[in-house]
């Protein structure tokens, strides 16, 4: 049985690559694998065509920074803190960042036909709105991406109701999935507690999948309880032992998020100047996550931690 394990920098150097249709896990505020997205920041990775569920935070520094050659996605903001991802909003106001925009029902369920192997998902949904008028992404510009559709969508026919029209969006081809999860043992199976969001279907869908979890457990006690394994061995390419690897964002079970920090991000994140000095002190300075962590502090992860039996930290204040 293989063993996957290894240090979070081994991992991004070498299953993440400079170009990767890449998607993260997690849902905004919501195990988010911020611990990675720092480690892709810190080795200069760039020129990814995003395929992003709900996103935050995190693909927002990524935005920030330049590192993003496409963007495809439904929801950008880190909720209850930004309406809207400030970098992300000021790319696109400025005309800088080359950007599609789906449902985010859309979006989920192209990530699900990725897993399925789909060549194209037919759907009624978005007809009749903006998103099947407007496109992000012209004709032009499509032809200089290799890995983006030649067409946002395109009507077709309903094969079992002639007459009736449908839209038929593209199947993402994933290279990479990045995925934060509570346990996973050194072959890869992963357990995933609460929400899955689209965790399972990136990881089947993609050819390389790092997986950073809170505990590492052995194999054998891994398989105690099949029906609580969300991600099968065969799917994982890295394991990587990242406790507080979704900090800022909750972990459910574990840990509530750091509303404070998501404050601090959302107000340095309104100017160039003040985005860039937070991404030096939170992330260029620090040369690993566990420098990280001592930044930030035992006393103020342990408030974090959630309360038994209610799923979430109750004596964290809500509005520092």
């Amino acid at each position: 049985m293989s063993n996957k394990v290894c240090t979070l920098q081994e991992a991004i150097a070498k299953y993440v690559e400079d170009g990767d249709v890449i998607s993260f896990g997690g849902f905004t505020t919501n195990k988010k694998p911020h611990a990675a997205v720092r480690e892709i920041l810190r080795q200069g990775k760039k020129d990814f065509i995003a395929i992003a569920g709900p996103a935050g935070m995190d693909w927002d520094m990524l935005i920030g920074e330049d590192r993003v050659k496409a963007y495809i996605n439904c929801y950008t903001a880190d909720s209850g803190v930004t309406n809207v991802s400030r970098r992300f909003r000021s790319k696109i106001e400025k005309g800088e960042l080359i950007y599609e925009d789906y449902s985010q029902d859309v979006v989920m369920l192209m990530l699900h036909a990725a897993s399925l192997g789909l060549p194209f998902l037919p759907v009624r949904l978005m007809m009749g709105s903006g998103l099947v008028d407007e496109w992000g992404i012209s004709k032009e510009v499509r032809k200089t991406i290799d890995k983006i559709a030649d067409d946002k969508f395109v009507y077709m026919d309903n094969p079992f109701n002639p007459g009736e029209k449908v839209v038929a969006v593209p199947v993402p081809k994933l290279d990479t999935a990045v995925i934060h999860v509570q346990k996973a043992s050194p072959d890869g199976t992963c357990i995933i507690i609460g929400d899955e969001f689209h965790d399972v279907d990136i990881a089947v869908a993609a050819k390389k999948v790092v997986v950073t979890c809170e505990e590492l457990v052995s194999n054998e006690e891994i398989r105690k309880d099949p029906t609580v394994t969300k991600i099968p061995s065969f799917c994982v390419s890295a394991v990587v032992h990242v406790p507080y690897g979704a900090h800022p964002t909750q972990c459910y079970g574990y840990y509530d998020y750091d509303n404070a920090f998501l404050k601090a991000y959302g107000a340095a994140s309104k100017t160039e100047e003040d985005f860039k000095a937070f991404l030096d002190e939170w992330v260029y300075s620090l040369k690993s996550h566990d420098e990280y962590l001592n930044k930030l502090s035992a006393s103020r992860l342990i408030k974090l931690k959630v309360t038994p039996g209610f799923g979430y930290a109750a004596d964290v204040s809500k509005e520092d």
